[in-house]
């Protein structure tokens, strides 16, 4: 299994790999050092919490460099007058009449408290490529699905303030 990733998001998740390597990996040992320097290290809460951190930053590092490894990278582009990635767009839910807005952007930058949703979510597949006022049947599972339909497409882009999700 692979994550479909744009170019932008290779080269963030590359940016913070850098960071985490040249930056807070020096400090996270130095931290290691110093707490061990203090003594018993069996009642040393200050060692322990600078191991966990320590070993955050690397999980963190190895988890980034399997995504950029992993990934099939995907095109940002779409047509003008279709949703595509990084695009935000507004759609009426027909069950209840109510209007949502989401950017649609890649499984790395979802989160739907933010109303960023995946295009591999059953709404982002079925919102990709649609046109204003289109009506998109979303299939949540073999038996359950809904319909929205696309209200307003605004051509937005990666402006780089999405953020890679944690783990």
């Amino acid at each position: 299994m692979y994550d479909k990733l744009t170019a932008s998001d290779i080269k963030k998740m590359e940016e913070e790999i850098e960071h985490r390597k040249l930056v807070v990996r020096p400090r996270a040992l130095e931290d290691v050092k110093d707490a061990r320097a203090q003594g018993d290290l069996s009642e040393n809460f200050e060692y322990y919490a600078a191991k966990k951190f320590k070993n955050q930053n690397e999980s963190r590092i190895r988890y980034l460099e399997r995504m950029i490894r992993t990934a099939k990278v995907i095109s940002e582009d779409s047509a003008e007058d279709e949703v595509g990635i990084n695009n935000t767009v507004t759609v009426e839910f027909f069950d209840d009449g109510s209007v949502e807005t989401y950017k649609i952007v890649t499984t790395v930058r979802g989160n739907s408290l933010e109303n960023l949703i995946s295009n591999e979510s059953p709404l982002g597949k079925a919102l990709l490529g649609k046109k204003e006022g289109e009506t998109a049947h979303v299939q949540v599972n073999a038996s359950v699905g809904y319909d929205v339909k696309v209200i307003h497409i605004e051509k937005t882009v990666d402006d780089g303030k999405d953020k890679i999700r944690s783990f």
